[in-house]
Order: structure tokens, then sequence, then C-alpha cells
């Protein structure tokens, strides 16, 4: 059996795989490249998992993110987490297994804390942070940890624009891709990569999407929810130009929390974090915790590290 067919097995039983490291959710989001994965195995068991993303460029092949994927990394079943001596040795027989590579670079879960063994096999790391909502089963309490602008916000969107999910994918990548226009950014994908993620992710009941409409039918705000079993994540998000200061990309964002928490059922709420000042700002506004996650790279390849450095 293939290592692909086992791990197609090991995560149907495994409890927590999150939702970017599950074999459908990465065949949705392959293009350009493809996917494969390492296992390690305690007395004929699989136990751990490296998922991985290659793509090729002239000679070389090398590990990277596709789109829709904020992380990936090891993967161990939750008996053999915070058990270092043998944290290590899993870890140790993933890298082991790895292929050739020029470079390999990948964005690690927030929930893996151990990248020793990667630094021993002369890997780098860098810190990113996310931004997470915990507890999000009491919503009085996560309510109360609101920001005043936030509530105020809140409350006004409110009285300009209702919250619906049935409106036309098209629409939602639309205005979606109106805020890339704004920045004056190319569009990181297409309608149909979009719409390839969305059938997947529909396939498994495991998305919803959100429009904030005003009374003129006008889309303000949208925003796109995925889940797993344990976390709710903020996908993506979009705002139309003209119509920012409603408030209802806000709103959207708290109506995405309150799924999570009454519809879900979900104890963590994940903003996908950004590096940038005013994003942090209204995520720490929201009373989310900053939660650090690695981003891991390594390269084997002294021309291809060159022609990177050089690319425009």
């Amino acid at each position: 059996m293939s290592a692909k067919a086992r791990y197609h097995d090991f995560c149907r039983t495994a409890p927590d795989v999150p939702v970017f490291a599950q074999p459908w959710y990465l065949d949705a989001c392959a293009e350009g490249g493809t996917w494969d994965v390492v296992l390690a195995a305690e007395k004929g068991r699989v136990v751990a998992a490296l998922p991985y993303f290659c793509k090729q460029k002239g000679p070389f092949r090398y590990v990277t993110m596709p789109l829709f994927l904020k992380w990936l990394g090891p993967y161990m079943l939750p008996e053999f987490r915070g058990r270092l001596p043998q944290e290590h040795e899993l870890l140790k027989q993933l890298i082991e297994q790895l292929p050739d590579f020029a470079a390999f670079k990948q964005n690690f879960y927030p929930t893996t804390t151990n990248w020793l063994p990667f630094y021993w096999e002369k890997f780098r790391q860098t810190t990113f942070y996310t931004y997470r909502l915990h507890q999000l089963r009491n919503l009085a309490q996560v309510e109360t940890g609101l920001g005043t602008g936030i509530r105020r916000d809140i409350r006004l969107a409110r009285q300009k624009v209702r919250v619906v999910h049935d409106l036309p994918l098209a629409t939602f990548y639309a205005v979606n891709q109106l805020s890339f226009t704004r920045q004056g950014l190319p569009a990181p994908y297409s309608e149909a990569q979009f719409r390839r993620l969305d059938a997947a992710l529909a396939a498994q009941q495991a998305r919803q999407l959100f429009f904030a409409v005003d009374e003129q039918d006008r889309v303000h705000s949208v925003a796109y929810l995925i889940w797993d079993n344990t976390t709710a994540y903020y996908l993506l998000a979009g705002d139309d130009p003209a119509l920012r200061a409603s408030g209802a990309g806000v709103l959207l964002a708290w109506e995405c929390i309150c799924y999570a928490s009454e519809i879900l059922g979900l104890d963590c709420f994940d903003f996908e974090g950004s590096m940038l000042p005013g994003v942090e700002r209204i995520r720490v506004r929201f009373g989310a915790v900053q939660t650090p996650y690695f981003f891991v790279w390594k390269y084997n390849s002294r021309l291809f590290e060159l022609l990177e450095k050089v690319k425009p």
C-alpha cells in the first residue's frame, strides 16, 4: 500500500488532523504541483505524518505551501505529544523519509511546538503569529472580551446590513477580489481555483459563506469560514471599498465567531493571523490571543537559493 493510501486510512481515525492536512483538501489545492506524505510508525501502526506539496521549477524540485493552505507540517496522534524522546524519534523518522529537494518551506501548525529535530538536521525557523479565540463555547465570555470599538462597529453595522449565506459563489469571489484590487495586488487565485476548493469543502460540509447585504441588495462584505474537528478558520474575507465605512467586515467576523460557537460547537476560532500592524490591532480588539507558529525552511541547493533571491 502506498504512503498516500495509508495516510487516507490514518486520517479516517486520527481524532484531530487539521482540515488543511486532510487528503481531500490537499487534492483540491494541488494545482501546479503534487502532494505526498511521509509516515512514522510504532510497532507497525502509523502514529505520525508529514504531508508536503512539491513544485517543479526547471530542474529543481522544491517543497512549498500551495494555495489556500495556511499550515502543514508534522502531525502526531495525541498520545505521542509532549513526550520529547518519542516526539524526537518520530520527527526524525519523518525527516529521514523526505525526498531530495532543492528547498523545503512549510508553515507548521500552531499546535506544533517542537521543531528541534529539524534544527538538528540544519533546517532553519522563523516565528510568525496567528490570533486565536479559545473557550469559544462560552460565547458570553468571548463577547465580554470584545473591545469597545468592536462592539460599537457591530451594533452600527446591524442597522445597515443583514447577514445571508445563500448568494452565488461568483458574488463572493467578486467582492473578495475587490480587497486585492484596492491594495493594488494581483488576484492570488482564480475563480476556478476557488470553486474547486469550495466544492471539496461543501462535499465535506466543512464551510459556510457569509454576506453582509444592505436594503439595496449591495454586498458590503463577505467572509468564508471553514473548520475541522477542533477549530474554525477565518479563511477568506473581502469588502467593497466604496462601502467599507459600514463596518460590515467587523460584523461578519463576529457572525463567524458566533457560528463556530453556537452552530458548530467548537472551542477555538482562528483568524489566520497577519503580521500586518493594522490587521493585528483588529484581531487583538476581538480579544484574540497572539499564538506563534513556525515557518521552517532549508535549502539543499545553493544555486536554487541564489535564483530565489534574485527572482523578480
